[in-house]
């Protein structure tokens, strides 16, 4: 009976953290531009953020990263930093703060802020309310990012 009772705690622990609300993006706590806890509570899924990352309608990073990682695609920009090494460079939390919204680190970039919907100088109507990328996107680019060692 015990044994039935620590496996219906440990699976109502498991199914909460699965279907916790995403943070919202007002609510993201940003301490010196880093965001420690994940935007979602499940963990990110490399495989699909290197699909965002490269998505030109989605994370589109390549319009501005070169990414040794990616050489089967082309047109990758100059203006951001190289992407090689980037998980030597910076922690989880700091790679979330960037992608999040990386004014928030970097005064002046002219990265967007992936996850922000509101406070913008001229939105589009059609984007009013909406962020770039949804919470789980960028904690699938984080968990991408975390892969790019140094060869």
């Amino acid at each position: 009976m015990r044994k039935f009772g620590i496996a219906a705690v440990v699976t109502g622990l498991l199914t909460t953290a699965v279907y916790a609300e995403p943070v919202a993006p007002a609510a993201v706590n940003f301490e010196d531009g880093v965001v420690t806890a994940s935007l979602t509570g499940v963990a990110g899924d490399p495989v699909n953020g290197r699909e965002v990352f490269k998505n030109r309608k989605q994370g589109n990073c390549l319009a501005c990263h070169v990414n040794a990682e990616m050489p089967e695609e082309s047109f990758h920009g100059e203006v951001g930093p190289e992407m090689t090494g980037v998980a030597d460079r910076w922690e989880a939390g700091e790679l979330r703060g960037i992608v999040a919204n990386s004014k928030m680190m970097f005064e002046g970039t002219i990265m967007p802020a992936f996850y922000r919907d509101a406070g913008f100088e001229r939105p589009l109507e059609k984007f009013e309310g909406q962020t770039i990328l949804t919470a789980q996107q960028v904690e699938d680019v984080v968990a991408y990012l975390q892969t790019l060692k140094e060869e």
